[in-house]
């Protein structure tokens, strides 16, 4: 089982990966329906078959590469999605033997949410609620798949450590803000915002004079949400506002990595702290490359993978402070 869940971390990671780069491709709708493609398990390949998929969705001419995009991540999700279940099998049959069985469910109930969310991601035209969620939903699992790995393992620090273990909350209170922060990204990316602003430090202009909170945080009515239905200023307000979520997390997350690392005896705290601060270094740096190099593929889809690897060190973070002897 142990060596399930490493697999299905990993693979959970790969599938994020693999779902930002649908969505940077603009492949989110590459396949129309839901699970199959064009009413086929594969992509139609033969001129019969794309004729047939083109007739019964006039509205969305196959395109091969957004289509393969599309199912290759379908089929690493419904990978994971067996993995989980096979874990959850698993950890009911040695439920005698002190093996957790609450978290592997409530894994399981997520994956299937997470699937709904798939589907309906697809059935909703891209609804940057939906699609958000989906995102969220994701790094939600990689979390919770990670920490059943941690309490699988003897992960004990004999008699704590007293003098980092006050920073306890505020770690969580970083966990927090992270997760804001994931969240906005989730949202700017959701609606197209990403390129809303071109400019460094915050925006070209006069942006100050074109926020929109309102606009910016709601969800407006529309047929199809491809490529986004907010206007400009609405787009520049989320992106902004991001930029700012990104100066707080920075900020706070440094204050407490400086701050573990100088007061711990625990070499292992200081090692996590070094890497929580590094993976922020690293995504900060592939955050300013989004701007300036105009969003391409390879950093946009690392700052993702960046993104839930910092948060998978704040909670390795968390969990080691807050286990004691």
């Amino acid at each position: 089982m142990k060596t399930l869940v490493k697999v299905s971390i990993f693979l959970t990671i790969v599938v994020i990966i693999l779902g930002a780069y649908t969505r940077l491709t603009d492949s989110g709708l590459g396949c129309p329906d839901w699970p199959g493609c064009y009413g086929h398990m594969v992509v139609p390949k033969s001129d019969e078959a794309i004729t047939k998929a083109e007739i019964a969705f006039p509205e969305r001419p196959l395109e091969a590469s957004k289509a393969w995009i599309e199912m290759i991540h379908r089929y690493f999700a419904g990978t994971l999605g067996l993995l989980i279940l096979f874990i959850f099998i698993i950890a009911l049959k040695n439920r005698q033997q002190q093996t957790p069985v609450k978290l592997p469910f409530v894994i399981l109930l997520l994956v299937i949410f997470q699937a709904a969310l798939g589907m309906w991601t697809v059935t909703m035209n891209l609804l940057p609620v939906v699609v958000m969620g989906h995102l969220l939903g994701g790094f939600t699992l990689l979390s919770l798949l990670f920490l059943l790995h941690l309490r699988m393992k003897p992960y004990r620090i004999p008699g704590g450590d007293p003098r980092v273990r006050k920073y306890g909350r505020y770690a969580t209170l970083g966990l927090f803000i992270l997760v804001i922060q994931i969240a906005l990204g989730g949202w700017t990316s959701a609606n197209y915002a990403a390129l809303a602003c071109t400019e460094l430090p915050i925006c070209e202009g006069n942006w100050y004079e074109k926020l929109n909170f309102s606009g910016a945080f709601s969800v407006p009515e529309a047929d199809n949400y491809e490529f986004g239905a907010h206007p400009y200023d609405e787009r520049m307000t989320m992106h902004i506002v991001h930029r700012f979520g990104a100066l707080i997390t920075f900020l706070y997350l440094c204050w407490l990595g400086i701050r573990l690392y100088t007061s711990a005896i625990s070499d292992r705290v200081k090692n996590q702290s070094v890497l929580m601060v590094s993976l922020l270094g690293v995504q900060i740096a592939l955050g300013v490359s989004n701007v300036v190099f105009s969003l391409p593929i390879v950093v946009a889809v690392a700052h993702n993978a960046v993104a839930a690897l910092l948060l998978l060190a704040l909670i390795l973070l968390n969990y080691t402070l807050y286990r004691k002897a």
